[in-house]
């Protein structure tokens, strides 16, 4: 995306989104060179499209279990994440259209958070008091799953990304609802996340995702692209728990890592989210493009 089209799909951009979305190569670049300096812009690039979930992953390590001044953790880290919101937009990192659909990223979250903390579920639970709570679920959790489509938002701007084979948006709807939906209903059903899984290999297989990390285009499977996402998504969950933000029922006595299970049911939600972004980016594209 260039600035250009930030300004046409949803505002003006921070002065260090337009150097990243329009660099210029200092020259021609060979062998080590060209190595070091896109890696280093990829560094970059992914540190600044993570500044959301780094922020506030960090503010899970500083944030003190009784709290701070008198408010409960919880209630903290739901400041923290809306403090980090505004900031972003204030600043110009985000747009006002990146930030609702990061809102909409947030409510589905939250809905999913709601059933499996539900009294008959209690897959998972946020032992901790807090004001805000709706349903025992504190407000701030949405946020996490908010982290996560703000990544990929960011990181599609960022890295100018382009998709290649496509799959229809039909099919990928049809796999990411089946994903959402056996969130809920694996308690009552069974759980078909690998029958689900092999459908998005099936349908993902040619599918190749194209980048800029500097000045060239490069490429890798879009496949990987989640596998790889999902990992990270399930290391940031095995130093939350450890940090008692929530706690599986196999973790009340005493800390033990994250099932690597979990890691495939990750990967699955980071399909959904690309899935609502590429429809999102997808329905702007035919908004602002004439036909």
């Amino acid at each position: 995306m260039t600035t250009t089209d930030a300004v046409a799909t949803g505002g003006r951009l921070s002065v260090l989104d337009v150097y990243l979305c329009d660099l210029r190569p200092w020259g021609e670049l060979r062998g080590l060179t060209r190595f070091v300096v896109e890696f280093l812009y990829f560094g970059i690039k992914e540190a600044r499209a993570c500044l959301f979930a780094g922020l506030f992953f960090v503010s899970i390590f500083l944030v003190p279990k009784a709290g701070f001044l008198g408010l409960p953790r919880y209630d903290v880290l739901l400041v923290i994440a809306l403090a980090i919101q505004f900031f972003m937009i204030w600043s110009r990192l985000e747009t006002w259209d990146e930030a609702k659909a990061i809102g909409l990223f947030h409510v589905v979250g939250f809905a999913l958070e709601v059933f499996k903390t539900s009294g008959s579920i209690q897959s998972w639970s946020y032992p901790d008091f807090a004001y805000t709570k709706v349903l025992g679920v504190p407000l701030f959790s949405g946020f996490m799953y908010a982290a996560v489509g703000s990544y990929i938002i960011q990181a599609w701007r960022l890295f100018d990304l382009r998709i290649t084979h496509h799959p229809s948006y039909w099919m990928a709807t049809l796999v990411a609802l089946a994903i959402y939906a056996n969130f809920f209903t694996h308690h009552f059903i069974g759980d078909y996340r690998w029958y689900i899984a092999a459908c998005a290999l099936g349908l993902y297989a040619r599918t190749t995702v194209t980048f800029k990390p500097y000045d060239r285009v490069r490429k890798m499977p879009l496949l990987l692209a989640f596998v790889l996402i999902g990992f990270f998504i399930w290391l940031a969950e095995n130093i939350s728990t450890f940090f008692g933000i929530w706690s599986y029922p196999n973790q009340i006595g005493a800390w033990s890592a994250v099932h690597i299970g979990k890691w495939s049911s990750w990967s699955l939600l980071v399909i959904m989210t690309f899935t609502i972004v590429a429809h999102l980016k997808h329905i702007k594209r035919r908004i602002h493009v004439p036909e």
